[in-house]
């Protein structure tokens, strides 16, 4: 989902999307705001400190659990655990509601207020608390009462939610985009640029790259994790039939219950369960076959934990008639079949010391008892075992920054004077960042088109892919002047929303900077 939220974040849906999971915090935002150190609601905890206001952890919850469901209703099954893990959607919560707290009280420096008036016509305007078209005063009052909310409560929420809505449209409406801006938008469309593009690919310099023992070594030091060589077990082992050890016959009341713990084996073609006289004889054998499972556990379990302390794998084994066979040395990664019984119980080997007995564990051949018969820790190999395999990852390592090197060098040279052999590239603007030869960047493509015959080469060389770019402009032939009239209020128009969000940010960011923000340590130590 975090794809799809990257892909379409300029399409309408998905701005609506997150105007409503914003929206959906204002309708609780007189949970947020405390009053002085007493805090919300009178909780003992806080999850977060506004200068003097106190968010309570109650009021963190119930936001929290508000966005969760906001996202479970736009995106269904699509939103999961791992999603929201991704989105990192507690601290999300917890600087939303900060951000709130500082829209109010940023409210109150700007001279910002909501009348009596306006929280009147706002609640007689909503839907919930109207009968035949208009405001029912009485089923106001018993929809407040059944929730166990105040008349006064609710009006305050209200006032605040208008109140933020209201501070962040006065504060947007300030985001006026200049004519300076407009025409530089403007040129920045319809401009063609003819620019010098050198790349710089780690593949192309690879040949290039050599690694002496002393960069091996220093490199399987810092990264022995990825050379280390696994801990390795080898068992010895009995795999005791089940058939040998003959359980009492089922009862009727067992057969009854079988079937009732588990009818979802017996379906019919439309997914139901079959009745019980039609299956009976299946569920009796199937009752029996588990009920001798359990006793040729629970038997070979018993003998083990008799013979464990003296550590004898035969003894056991001999007593059901078993034999004792060998492993040799495994990993994890490398289970043998014979003794592989699950990722869990392959778990449980490893975690079983030298000489110690293991088991019974279920498996579909039979039931297995193990004993460990050699350890081995995983260990650094010497350098002399993987020096192919550390070639193969420090060599592109060392071409990726030597390509790096070389495009700085390049650029700082650009920044004089134009490369003499590289062609140049003609340029039209893609908002998609869309460059010819390169591919699609649009760092590269904005910072192209923000060069000028003063400063016509880049600050520093641009990462696409994994080819470093130095870059410079050789020529801006600029778009006519007079389509600048003609572009000017469609380009404003376009820019406007862009300036006043930016706006409202650099506002809210400046609120932020200015105020003393404690966020409770446990809050932080909790988040996905």
């Amino acid at each position: 989902m975090l794809d799809l939220l990257r892909k379409k974040k300029e399409s309408m849906v998905i701005k609506v999307v997150f105007v409503i999971i914003v929206l959906s915090f204002i309708g609780t935002i007189f949970l947020v705001w405390g009053k002085g150190e007493e805090g919300i609601g009178r909780s003992k905890g806080y999850a977060a400190k506004v200068d003097r206001t106190v968010i309570s952890l109650t009021a963190y919850q119930q936001a929290y659990q508000n966005m969760v469901a906001t996202y479970r209703q736009v995106f269904g099954n699509a939103f999961t655990s791992e999603t929201e893990k991704q989105l990192n959607l507690r601290q999300q919560v917890i600087d939303r509601l900060i951000d709130n707290v500082l829209l109010l009280k940023g409210a109150k420096k700007e001279g910002i207020s909501v009348s009596k008036e306006e929280i009147s016509q706002a609640i007689s305007s909503m839907p919930v608390f109207q009968a035949n078209g208009s405001f029912d005063y009485a089923l106001y009052q018993q929809l407040l009462r059944s929730n166990r909310i105040t008349a006064q409560e609710f009006e305050e929420s209200k006032q605040r939610e208008l109140l933020l809505v209201k501070t962040r449209k006065a504060i947007m409406a300030k985001g006026a985009v200049t004519d300076a801006e407009v025409a530089t938008q403007y040129h920045k469309e319809r401009d063609v640029l003819q620019v010098q593009l050198i790349g710089f690919a780690p593949a192309e310099l690879l040949k290039q790259v050599t690694v002496t023992d002393a960069e091996l070594q220093d490199y399987l030091n810092k990264h022995q994790d990825r050379f280390k060589t696994p801990e390795r077990i080898s068992v010895s082992y009995s795999l005791i039939p089940r058939a040998g050890i003959v359980a009492s016959p089922v009862t009727a009341e067992e057969v009854e219950a079988f079937y009732r713990k588990n009818m979802d084996r017996y379906l019919d073609a439309a997914k139901s369960p079959l009745p019980f006289p039609q299956v009976k004889e299946r569920v009796r054998k199937d009752a029996q076959q588990a009920k001798q499972s359990k006793a040729a556990y629970e038997k070979v379990a018993d003998t083990l934990f008799k013979n464990i302390k003296s550590g004898d794998l035969k003894t056991v084994a001999t007593a059901f008639g078993a034999t004792v066979q060998e492993t040799p040395l495994f990993s994890a990664a490398a289970v043998p079949a014979a003794v592989s019984s699950g990722t869990a119980d392959n778990k449980r080997l490893f975690d079983l010391k030298q000489g110690e007995i293991g088991g019974p564990f279920e498996t579909p051949r039979g039931i297995l008892i193990v004993k460990i018969r050699e350890k081995q820790a995983g260990a650094v190999p010497k350098l002399a075992e993987v020096r192919n395999r550390l070639e193969q990852q420090l060599k592109p390592e060392k071409a990726a920054e030597l390509a790096k090197q070389k495009a700085v060098a390049t650029q700082k040279g650009l920044a004089t004077a134009a490369a003499a052999t590289p062609k140049a590239t003609s340029l039209h603007y893609s908002s998609k960042g869309e460059i010819p030869t390169v591919g699609t960047s649009p760092v590269l493509m904005e910072r192209l088109f923000a060069l000028t015959p003063q400063q016509p080469a880049l600050s520093e060389p641009i990462l696409v892919g994994s080819r470093w770019y130095a870059a410079r402009l050789i020529q801006r032939q600029a778009a006519p002047e007079t389509g600048l009239a003609t572009a000017r209020e469609d380009i404003r128009k376009r820019l406007t929303p862009i300036k006043q969000e930016e706006t409202f940010k650099t506002w809210l960011a400046n609120l932020r900077k200015n105020a003393t923000i404690v966020i409770n340590p446990a809050l932080t130590a909790t988040t996905p």
